[in-house]
């Protein structure tokens, strides 16, 4: 009989706290009422304070008017994937989420003038319906970030919109990178052009009536600014896109150094740097120090023994001052557009050079609250096309097809 008694008073104890549950937190509306609350508050923050309208910085009104017309995106209200807008938590999940669009590459490896090689991977795109005449075909230059290659899925979501657009594509894997031998002891940098340059003459001149564009990403976006910075008008490109480049290497490398930067982002990317030459430790050994190169524990210090002396700087100092994009915007020669988010630990908000890019008539700014490094992820599952992947389309496109009319509105 108790143990009768106790069953049926533990199952009208359950039935109790079932029913109060229920009724407690949903029936009298307190637990729903708490969520909704919750996520009312959530929404009004994140309209406020998150999604956000770009800056757009440029001195240039026929400038600004040409992309208000032809790239509007750029003025229209980014608004981040809802839960995770955060620029560290974007740019780890971007290359895990993102998909990674199949695209098949042509190889070509061209000679340097040092004896050194360079792989290009080309998407010729002859199925173009709307550029079947492949002499004519738009070209779009694409440059991946420090240790990127053609693999890259920013660089894959790249050539897929190209692709749509009808456009050719080729990639330019830097020195050692993507598979190929190191014929000299000699890799890459972002202040040393002599390689981009080589490569831009090497594509003008197979399709010389092809217009030509280039597109750079994070390192690729810095070397391509540096270039250009260099070269002024006398460059074969039309115009170009730059994406998370890194302004001044100085703030960079100070930003990345900092306690959690340093564990989520630097350790890894030193890492990378290591594992990219590596495989080139014979050659490489003939002129450092590989036992200590190896030892290097920062981007920086990776730099001070191997970069810097690679290329013959005097001091890291110099390198890195070489390599900021920063001091040569001002000799840009052609239509540049580049977007950045203040919120990129690669790239901080506060070292983009807004005053001076004020100051050509030639560069435009497009400055987003959240992004992250080569983030800029949107939509509640970002799988697909992000923020950057339609600035990239749409400005290329109005480049290639309203070109002529950017200095004539």
């Amino acid at each position: 009989a108790c143990a009768m008694d106790w069953q049926v008073l533990t199952r009208e104890l359950s039935l109790y706290l079932e029913s109060q549950v229920r009724v407690g937190l949903f029936g009298s509306g307190v637990g729903l009422s708490l969520v909704l609350g919750f996520g009312v508050a959530y929404a009004c923050y994140y309209l406020s304070s998150i999604a956000k309208k770009p800056q757009l910085v440029a001195s240039n009104d026929r400038f600004c008017r040409f992309l208000e017309e032809y790239c509007p995106v750029v003025t229209e209200t980014y608004y981040p994937t809802i839960w995770c807008w955060e620029g560290r938590v974007q740019t780890l999940l971007r290359p895990f989420i993102t998909s990674r669009p199949q695209v098949q590459y042509r190889n070509e490896l061209i000679k340097t003038a040092d004896g050194g090689q360079i792989l290009l991977d080309w998407f010729d795109n002859n199925d173009s319906l709307y550029y079947p005449d492949a002499s004519t075909r738009p070209t779009v230059l694409l440059l991946p970030g420090l240790t990127g290659t053609s693999k890259e899925s920013y660089i894959l979501h790249m050539i897929h919109q190209s692709e749509m657009l009808g456009y050719r594509c080729v990639v330019f894997n830097n020195r050692g990178i993507a598979g190929e031998d190191l014929l000299t002891p000699r890799t890459y940098c972002a202040a040393n052009t002599e390689d981009l340059e080589a490569v831009i003459h090497h594509v003008h001149s197979l399709h010389p009536s092809a217009p030509l564009m280039a597109a750079g990403v994070s390192m690729g976006g810095m070397l391509l600014l540096n270039y250009l910075g260099k070269t002024g008008r006398d460059t074969p490109l039309m115009a170009a896109a730059i994406f998370s480049a890194g302004w001044n290497v100085f703030e960079s490398v100070e930003s990345l150094e900092k306690p959690l930067n340093w564990l989520l982002f630097n350790y890894y990317l030193t890492t990378c740097l290591q594992s990219s030459i590596s495989r080139h430790r014979q050659m490489l050994e003939k002129l450092f120090d590989m036992d200590l190169v190896m030892k290097a524990r920062t981007v920086r210090e990776f730099d001070k023994q191997f970069t810097s002396v690679m290329f013959g700087y005097r001091t890291i100092d110099d390198y890195y001052e070489d390599a900021s994009p920063c001091r040569k915007l001002k000799s840009v020669g052609i239509p540049v557009l580049c977007l950045n988010s203040v919120d990129d630990v690669f790239s901080p908000g506060h070292a983009i050079p807004v005053e001076t890019a004020k100051q050509n008539a030639n560069v435009a700014l497009v400055l987003t609250s959240c992004g992250g490094h080569i983030g800029f992820l949107e939509g509640i599952w970002p799988r697909k096309c992000t923020y950057m992947d339609r600035v990239f389309k749409q400005f290329v496109q109005a480049m290639f097809e309203h070109g002529n009319k950017i200095f004539s509105m």
